[in-house]
């Protein structure tokens, strides 16, 4: 039986993790999978949830049942899995950071547009006062702020999705367009993008775990493996729900309009608006702005916190015995906050010239290291320092082979149409 005042204690991780995925996996590829297709993706984006949940709950899991974080078992596993998550963390972090602050910048335009700052700018503007709240605040504010924003995104989302259904009108759709498939290998590049960051990259599943230690050093309580499986499947499962719904604000508004998606960051920002408003009515204009910059604002938030944190910790661990330590210190995480700051910023400044182009090349980098790192969860909590009534079920373990080996089709049949 699970004990309401520890269930509070626990919940925390498993938020962070849903306001690290609603970023631009929802607000850009699932919408722009209803406003091209329709609701024929609608069974992708729920595949691609189920396929992955097992990876990410794996973070969770682990800790609770052994008291380390997930990146100590990749450490336990031999260095050389420790060794290859730090280069994909290298690879992605600030080209993720990057990404999905310049969206956050180009829905801030409405709140921050009297700053007359060019984009880039003003995402780094954003970057350092993110930055500087982490720094003074460090795990307790990004776990106070989560829950707020995550309360004011679903309520929002649901509201205007609702809205687009009592305004949307069958008659308007043009049937000719209905029959347009998204499964060539022309459309290839894009499905791969969706998944990529459908719900979010895997290597994020090591940040819930390390965020599991700060919430035990906050509130002094130990989660339990049920505990954690409540936390962790709130904040899932209001991840996949709000996937469908920005799908269904894609397919209501959007679809069949002839809109293109822009490039350029401020025209999409703005684009997104207008198109949303006109097809909903201009009074719920406010509830659109609000939904879609505290989509981005979340992400940009724990995105800035879990990177750093995770790579931190994993050059620690490489000195050090698994279970050397819990939490890494403020000193070593701070570095990492500075230097994958600095790193996001120079990307902005030195090489993106459209905000679409940066966050496709994101997506696919996280999607082409899906199956490694899925296959390194699985091998981690199938290890011998997992006790067998805390191993997955035989199910779980089957949907994980799954999701490996539809991971790494996709990936093959990707590189193999880039290549010839």
């Amino acid at each position: 039986m699970v004990k309401s005042n520890n269930l509070l204690k626990t919940l925390g991780p498993g938020i962070l993790i849903a306001c690290a995925a609603i970023g631009g996996s929802h607000l850009v590829w699932a919408t722009r999978a209803g406003a091209e297709y329709g609701w024929t993706l609608l069974g992708l984006i729920l595949l691609a949830n189920f396929l992955k949940f097992p990876f990410f709950y794996f973070g969770q899991h682990y800790t609770a049942c052994t008291g380390e974080s997930l990146l100590s078992g990749y450490k336990r596993q031999g260095p050389i899995y420790l060794n290859t998550f730090i280069v994909i963390n290298l690879l992605t972090g600030s080209i993720n950071i990057a990404a999905v602050g310049m969206l956050t910048a180009s829905l801030s335009m409405p709140f921050l547009g009297f700053l007359n700052l060019e984009l880039t700018h003003l995402t780094i503007l954003i970057f350092l006062i993110l930055s500087g709240i982490l720094y003074l605040g460090n795990y307790a504010v990004l776990d106070r702020l989560s829950k707020w924003i995550i309360v004011i995104l679903t309520v929002c989302t649901i509201v205007a999705v609702a809205l687009a259904s009592f305004n949307h009108s069958p008659s308007t759709v043009d049937v000719s367009n209905t029959e347009i498939t998204p499964f060539t290998l022309a459309s290839l590049a894009f499905i791969v993008s969706l998944l990529g960051w459908m719900p979010a990259p895997i290597d994020l599943s090591t940040w819930s775990s390390l965020w599991m230690h700060s919430r035990e050093a906050q509130t002094q309580h130990k989660a339990t493996p049920k505990e954690v499986a409540i936390d962790f499947s709130i904040g899932y499962g209001i991840t996949t729900m709000l996937a469908c719904l920005f799908l269904a604000l894609g397919a209501l508004t959007l679809f069949n309009t002839g809109a293109e998606i822009p490039q350029s960051g401020i025209q999409f920002s703005k684009q997104f608006i207008e198109l949303y408003t006109h097809s909903i009515g201009p009074f719920a204009k406010p509830i659109i702005i609000i939904a879609a910059f505290f989509t981005m604002l979340s992400t940009t938030l724990t995105c800035l916190d879990g990177y750093p944190r995770s790579l931190a910790t994993s050059f620690l661990l490489l000195k050090a015995s698994p279970n050397h330590s819990k939490s890494v210190d403020k000193k070593h995480y701070s570095l990492m906050l500075i230097i994958y700051t600095l790193a996001a910023s120079a990307i902005l400044l030195l090489f993106v010239k459209n905000l679409m182009s940066l966050l496709s090349f994101a997506a696919t980098v996280a999607f082409l290291s899906s199956p490694i790192l899925a296959w390194i969860n699985l091998k981690v909590m199938t290890g011998a320092n997992v006790s067998p009534e805390h191993q997955p079920a035989t199910w779980i373990k089957i949907t994980s082979y799954i999701g490996i080996a539809f991971f790494a089709i996709i990936s093959f049949l990707f590189i193999y149409n880039k290549l010839f």
